[in-house]
């Protein structure tokens, strides 16, 4: 396995035998290095084995401070080993660091945060930089202090830096030397003056923009040897500026192209890999039997396996893989074992979902009764609406039986080329004859004339947005009810064929929603159910009593 006397290169030629498991952009990096040390004098480059060991020394003198793993030294596995000794071992002609830029990407719970600050002490502290100012880079200023923190930890538990580091509310300092490491956010315009010697972007998927990072590196301009470290797990956002240092690291590890001040190590599964086939998880997770534990990500797989929303978030934060906003989001075997027909009684409340749509496509109304017992069994009701002209090519076009399912009662087609409104709104009347219609929600970007109407008839037409703040819980609510058979939809067929369209996409901080514009077909029946849920709950926060009964109104029925 790796040399002792240069661990990094023992690493590379480890990962290029094939006796280390790792994906094909780790082998490139690893195969850049073996080759850079046979040519790179040519480029006017070196490799300092004795400066690369100084700095995988440094971590001698830090120690864990969290989980299984507080008190313990910080010793460096061998592929952070070839990170920190590439990163502080590579030297120009001019002897400087060659490396100005790194992107180490893995999968999470790798301890990328905590290698990350730990390589800002270094730079801050014990880099010989005068003045250094270090900082620890994020969208908040809540998640720039996580890699802070960690530093801040490692000072405290270190009783060497202890003694030499200072920290205060919001840094690490040795004013002997006025050198700083700190957390800044992307409230970046006070940084204008600043003169960064290095930075820590965390968690780079998660930043919205590269404004904030490319605010910092351009005030690198006075520095002899700036470190710009971007450190991220895969996100979903192909757009993003992470994305697209993604590829750019990606391009050059491959030789489409030469930049030699920058330094990639990407950790993620091949596009051949199969997921689920534990055997390549070790090339996103390097530190797996380390911080990496083999059955929580089986748990993890097994999770994914049982709902096909968690697939691209297991691809993403378990094998490290990019992937798309929006994927298949209901498994149909767990839809129809939900097929029990709706009890709903006389007289019980109920939300009615609505999904305007245009005029000329379906448009869909979806009655959610909660539980009113302690079975726990919402039930739904659902009628769907289109008119009749054209039919042929819209059953050509979506590829369904529309006839069909108008013959058998499942779809009511109004005359015209477009959807008969006053038919809706005297069906909805009908319904609110039988059953207390509390509210219905409705699409505004999408709202006709029949929302003011239902309104003047008496309905609580409220107005719901399609964002995530909106549809997010109710959404993944929705999922759990399926999941654990308390949904009963009685096996509508037009409802279930939208449910096997149906996509969600991923916003921040986990949140999700049904997307159109994603999805297979159309899924207006599930937009207006997750409305419909999105309604009761807010009313099922308050133990049954509604907004409305809190303020003293009276629940108003057809």
């Amino acid at each position: 396995m790796a040399s002792e006397a240069d661990p990094v290169t023992g690493y590379a030629r480890d990962v290029v035998a094939g006796r280390v498991v790792a994906g094909q952009l780790v082998r490139l990096a690893c195969e850049r290095h073996l080759d850079d040390l046979e040519h790179g004098f040519e480029r006017g480059l070196r490799f300092d084995t004795a400066r690369a060991q100084r700095a995988i020394a440094f971590f001698g003198y830090l120690r864990h401070s969290k989980g299984e793993w507080a008190g313990r030294v910080f010793a460096l596995e061998p592929w952070q080993q070839f990170i920190v000794g590439s990163l502080f071992g590579w030297i120009r002609d001019d002897d400087t660091r060659r490396f100005r830029r790194a992107y180490v990407s893995v999968a999470r719970k790798n301890g990328k945060t905590q290698l990350a600050a730990a390589i800002g002490l270094l730079l801050a502290f014990f880099d010989g930089e005068p003045g250094a100012e270090v900082y620890a880079a994020a969208t908040h200023r809540d998640q720039a202090k996580i890699c802070w923190s960690e530093a801040k930890r490692m000072v405290e538990s270190s009783p060497d830096l202890k003694r030499r580091v200072n920290a205060s509310v919001g840094a690490l300092f040795i004013e002997s030397l006025a050198a700083k490491f700190a957390p800044v956010s992307r409230d970046f315009n006070h940084l204008d003056g600043f003169n960064p010697s290095g930075a820590i972007i965390d968690e780079y998927h998660a930043h919205p923009t590269g404004e904030l990072a490319d605010v910092i590196e351009s005030g690198t301009g006075a520095r002899r040897q700036p470190l710009m470290i971007y450190t991220t797990t895969a996100g979903w956002n192909t757009g993003s500026a992470c994305h697209d240092l993604d590829l750019d690291v990606q391009r050059i590890l491959e030789r489409q192209f030469a930049d030699d001040s920058v330094f990639g190590f990407v950790a993620r599964l091949d596009p051949e890999d199969s997921w689920d086939d534990e055997t390549v998880w070790a090339k996103a997770n390097p530190n797996l039997g380390v911080s990496v534990k083999l059955d929580a990500l089986r748990e993890a797989c097994e999770k994914a396996k049982r709902m096909p929303r968690e697939v691209n978030e297991f691809r993403r934060k378990r094998c490290n893989q990019w992937t798309e906003q929006a994927e298949r989001w209901i498994d149909l075997d767990a839809w129809d074992a939900c097929d029990a027909a709706p009890a709903p009684v006389p007289g019980q409340r109920c939300f009615l979902g609505l999904d305007l749509s245009s005029t000329t496509d379906i448009t869909a109304a979806v009655a959610v009764f909660p539980p009113r017992d302690k079975d726990g069994f919402w039930d739904v009701q659902c009628a769907f609406w289109m008119p009749e002209e054209n039919l042929t090519e819209k059953m050509r076009a979506d590829r369904a039986p529309y006839d069909v399912w108008a013959r058998e009662g499942y779809l009511r087609l109004t005359e015209g080329n477009v959807v008969d409104y006053d038919v809706l709104r005297d069906d909805i009347k009908h319904t609110g004859a039988f059953y207390q219609i509390h509210e219905l929600p409705y699409d505004p970007w999408n709202a006709t004339q029949l929302a003011t109407q239902l309104g003047q008839d008496g309905a609580r037409v409220v107005p719901l947005g399609q964002g995530y703040s909106n549809l997010s819980e109710p959404t993944k609510f929705l999922e759990s009810l399926i999941l654990t058979g308390k949904l009963r939809h009685g096996g509508h067929p037009v409802l279930r064929w939208m449910a096997a369209n149906v996509a969600v996409q991923h916003g921040p901080n986990d949140s999700i929603r049904p997307v159109k514009g994603k999805s297979t077909g159309r899924i207006d029946g599930v937009v207006a159910l997750v409305m419909g849920i999105a309604r009761a709950m807010v009313a099922d926060e308050h133990a049954g009593e509604s907004v409305y009964e809190r303020r003293g109104l009276t629940t108003l029925t057809y």
